[in-house]
């Protein structure tokens, strides 16, 4: 268990709901009215409830000036990494460098293939993610001679033309569980995005354990990537369970999951604005204060 020493960063998680399309542009504007550093979507693109996350993404992006923007996680199968590559990279450019890259292997198989997506196994999925960010990289590498050549078992392209560049170094964020998944993201990615309702006991350690090997034995530091967690609760007066309580409590168990776990982000899963008011104006700076005082 280790700090690894990042600036926190304290986001939201919303609903792309359809329903009513206005709803999650106005929960993006007040988590940046808030004060909150981030804010993430969903990707389903199979999903008839949701909005598409990329278009929302750009919508978003033109009704804000400072909130940092990214998938939570996009949905690789059924989103072509060339072409998402320069999706990102044109995004960041017209955000002047607010959109990040949160990266899926892909789920919900069933759903993936009725959208014309391929079904893979959880190892093909691995690899299809390893060979995916090797595109993504070099279409963004807009300097280097020669065109994107990658000539993968699940990705193909052979001579495309790189760029555009982004408008600043975007990381890669992976939302990963099992060990293949994690030792990739010390290998080769900024950050990992797990969701802690996911997570059993002993988790966080386990796969920052995982990580911090791949992440030595491939030549870097395991500070190379930032530890980042989809988070969800219920403020309350008096404490009934882990992130149930009043906000000082959060900030104490948040405090303790950046001290030992090496949580440096923060992401509320929440559409309640009061939930997202109070998670920006009381959790977040009580958190980064005990966090302070302790480093």
């Amino acid at each position: 268990m280790s700090d690894y020493g990042h600036d926190l960063i304290f986001g939201s998680f919303l609903t792309p709901g359809s329903a009513d399309a206005t709803q999650p542009v106005r929960l993006a504007m007040l988590s940046e009215q808030a004060g909150l550093d981030l804010v993430t979507f969903q990707d389903h693109p199979y999903q008839p409830a949701y909005l598409d996350t990329w278009t929302l993404m750009s919508f978003v992006a033109a009704r804000t000036s400072r909130v940092r923007l990214a998938a939570n996680v996009t949905n690789l199968p059924l989103r072509p990494p060339a072409v998402l590559a320069r999706s990102i990279a044109s995004l960041d450019l017209l955000s002047d460098g607010r959109t990040e890259l949160g990266l899926g292997a892909g789920g919900f198989w069933d759903a993936i293939e009725s959208m014309g997506g391929r079904r893979l196994s959880p190892g093909q999925a691995v690899r299809a993610l390893e060979e995916a960010i090797e595109i993504i990289r070099q279409v963004w590498d807009a300097g280097a001679r020669g065109g994107v050549r990658v000539d993968g078992e699940f990705h193909r392209v052979i001579g495309a033309k790189r760029g555009p560049a982004p408008a600043h170094d975007v990381p890669v964020w992976i939302g990963a569980y099992k060990p293949r998944m994690q030792a990739l993201t010390g290998r080769l990615a900024d950050g990992w995005l797990p969701s802690l309702p996911y997570l059993q006991p002993g988790d966080l350690a386990k796969g920052n354990a995982v990580i911090d090997e791949a992440a030595t034995a491939a030549g870097r530091s395991p500070t190379d990537v930032r530890r980042l967690l989809n988070i969800s609760g219920r403020f309350a007066a008096t404490g009934s369970g882990p992130l149930q309580g009043p906000a000082e409590q959060w900030a104490e168990e948040l405090a303790d999951l950046a001290l030992t776990e090496g949580v440096s982000a923060f992401i509320l899963a929440s559409d309640d604005p009061d939930d997202l008011r109070r998670f920006a104006a009381e959790v977040a700076p009580a958190t980064r204060e005990l966090v302070a005082a302790e480093r």
